[in-house]
């Protein structure tokens, strides 16, 4: 009884889960999403965590579903809640192999970037996570 009343009284979220994915070298994975606004297109692999399933192996799923590439979730980096009913969580990720294959009904383009030349479109927030301006 004590878990419906909590239940209907407490509002229910989202979880979505970003990943500062960084290759051998030091640079990041940026992604030109389709869907996200058209000045800022430019943002880290980000997807929401299915019910029961690990964040860190969420990042590892959206990463492979967007980009084909594989990757392991380390440090736990940011989390907070977010807009509405969303809980943002992100990890720094390291790429372990996979061959770059887009999913182009979700992402334009994906480039690796040093993380002092981001282009220009880039989410701020992404931008903060990469240089390690937000912490947990």
């Amino acid at each position: 009884m004590q878990w419906r009343i909590l239940w209907f009284a407490h509002a229910k979220f989202m979880v979505g889960v970003t990943g500062v994915v960084r290759d051998d070298q030091g640079r990041v994975l940026l992604l030109r999403h389709r869907m996200w606004p058209p000045e800022r297109p430019w943002g880290l692999p980000t997807g929401y965590a299915v019910k029961g399933e690990e964040f860190p192996l969420t990042i590892a799923r959206e990463v492979e579903e967007e980009t084909g590439l594989h990757v392991k979730a380390g440090r736990l980096v940011h989390l907070k809640s977010g807009y509405k009913l969303r809980v943002e969580v992100a990890y720094e990720a390291m790429l372990t192999g996979g061959t770059l294959k887009i999913d182009e009904f979700e992402i334009l383009e994906a480039k690796w970037h040093s993380p002092d030349s981001l282009p220009d479109g880039l989410q701020e927030s992404h931008r903060a996570l990469i240089l390690g301006t937000t912490r947990v």
